[in-house]
């Protein structure tokens, strides 16, 4: 990627700051649903975490008390320390789980196989462990080339990336700075990435403020990201 495509900007993604490069042309990455549709999916990482508490409890408590559709990317690695979060998450009608790799892996930097174990891992102990399938996939990082394309691809499952990216996890950012950048390019279909691991401190805030305030008063609503790739402007909408 980094030889043809150059670098686009600097994204702070699970509290590591990294290089974002151009994306490889490819209708099978999804980073956005149809713009006929009045509504915008909240997607939440769970990637592991050293220093954080690992998981946002205010936050979850937030959505399921105002029942906000979302939809979280959970990493193998943590999985394996959260049992009693995941059957939380699992548990809750409105929400939709999706993965994150096994490890947190820069993916980019491994041949096939290697990407291909990397992106199976917690899609094996979904199902195995919790008897649940989970078709939806999001790179560590965000980062990809056309070998990532391909195994997600051939493994079967969806390609999901984003269009706003919350910056949530930078400690420099304030509740209202990571709202403004969500709000300069929020538009119906947008599909927005956040963190439910304890690394953003404003998070919940920030969550309250769009399903409270920012997407009713742009005549939009929260749907998780199957739902939103489904929507068009015919669909019936919750009310809010």
């Amino acid at each position: 990627m980094r030889g043809t495509a150059g670098w686009i900007g600097i994204a702070v993604l699970c509290g590591v700051t990294l290089a974002m490069e151009a994306w490889p042309a490819s209708a099978q990455v999804v980073k956005s649903g149809p713009a006929s549709c009045p509504a915008v999916a909240l997607t939440y990482d769970l990637c592991p975490v050293r220093t954080a508490s690992g998981f946002d409890r205010e936050l979850i408590d937030f959505l399921i008390e105002h029942q906000v559709p979302a939809t979280f990317f959970m990493s193998g690695r943590w999985m394996a320390k959260h049992e009693a979060e995941v059957k939380q998450l699992l548990a809750v009608p409105f929400f939709e789980i999706g993965t994150h790799g096994e490890v947190h892996a820069h993916l980019p930097m491994h041949e096939l196989a290697e990407q291909q174990q990397e992106i199976m891992g917690p899609v094996r102990h979904l199902k195995t462990k919790y008897g649940r399938p989970a078709t939806l996939f999001r790179p560590p990082y965000g980062e990809y080339n056309d070998v990532t394309v391909e195994a997600v691809k051939a493994l079967g499952l969806r390609f999901i990336l984003w269009n706003i990216e919350s910056g949530d996890p930078d400690p420099t950012l304030s509740a209202e700075a990571i709202l403004t950048r969500v709000q300069k390019r929020l538009k119906p279909g947008s599909v927005i990435v956040l963190h439910a691991n304890g690394k953003g401190k404003h998070t919940r805030e920030v969550t309250e403020s769009l399903a409270g305030q920012l997407l009713p008063g742009k005549g939009l609503t929260a749907m998780t990201v199957s739902d939103l790739l489904r929507c068009t402007q015919s669909t019936t909408l919750p009310a809010p």
